[in-house]
């Protein structure tokens, strides 16, 4: 942790649960809790990364991350390791619902199938591991859920509507759940990243006249980052936040 960041001290030995936590803003936030002296648990397909995630932090002096594979389109599964990390860790205090993916697609190529694959994995799963940790955070007398949204739906960003559709009901699902579930002190909220520079992204989508063009409508000139993210969750978390539910927290650079 840069030691200029803020610490959250109701973080400690609370138990987080992640999901695809292994790479990117995922690991960055399994990081940031780490640091904070909470335990983490998270979900990922990636095993390579996951575990070198873990080897890593295994050499500080809080307890290690817990690594759990799961592919989230696994609704059993994901539940059942939510149930798991419950039962042998503790009760999940904060669920944050990270895990997605953007795969481009054309409108044109979008068949049924493919359109219910897309909200298997990139809607569907928030809903059941809120399902499950839920229940948790009532016998424990409360919680955080942080839903991950996405600047693509404020971009109106073309060239991948199921994911930019499925984005775009994680904020009428937050809204619901934080009414649903406010009168057991769980509280709801949406962390919208913006263009965030991932080694994924990097990869995959944004070249150097892509990123000019992102900054060039960002307030802020400059390069968003995993570890920009992390810090917003954090505060989502702890009882700094503790009358915040059913909001929106853009950590975006100033997006117009």
């Amino acid at each position: 942790m840069n030691h200029n960041s803020a610490r959250h001290p109701s973080l400690d030995k609370r138990v987080v649960f992640i999901t695809g936590g292994g790479s990117g803003i995922g690991a960055a936030m399994t990081r940031a809790f780490h640091r904070q002296g909470a335990i983490v648990a998270f979900v990922d397909i990636n095993d390579e990364a996951s575990q070198a995630l873990v080897e890593e932090l295994d050499t500080e002096s809080s307890e290690a991350p817990h690594y759990y594979r799961c592919d989230i389109r696994d609704v059993a599964a994901l539940q059942g390791i939510i149930a798991e990390v419950g039962q042998s860790l503790g009760p999940i205090h904060t669920l944050v619902n990270n895990a997605a993916n953007d795969d481009r697609h054309s409108w044109r190529e979008v068949d049924v199938a493919y359109w219910d694959e897309r909200m298997s994995l990139n809607l569907r799963p928030m809903f059941f591991a809120a399902q499950a940790a839920a229940e948790q955070m009532i016998e424990a007398g409360g919680g955080s859920i942080i839903n991950f949204g996405s600047v693509s739906v404020q971009m109106a960003l073309g060239g991948l509507p199921a994911y930019v559709t499925a984005k775009a009901a994680v904020h009428g699902l937050t809204r619901s759940l934080s009414r649903d579930l406010g009168v057991h002190n769980i509280r709801v909220n949406t962390l919208v990243p913006g263009s965030v520079m991932t080694e994924r992204q990097l990869e995959k989508w944004i070249g150097p006249e892509d990123e000019a063009a992102i900054q060039a409508r960002q307030a802020l000139k400059l390069r968003l980052e995993p570890q920009h993210i992390a810090p917003a969750a954090l505060f989502l978390a702890s009882d700094d936040s503790a009358a915040i539910t059913g909001q929106e927290l853009a950590v975006d650079g100033g997006w117009a």
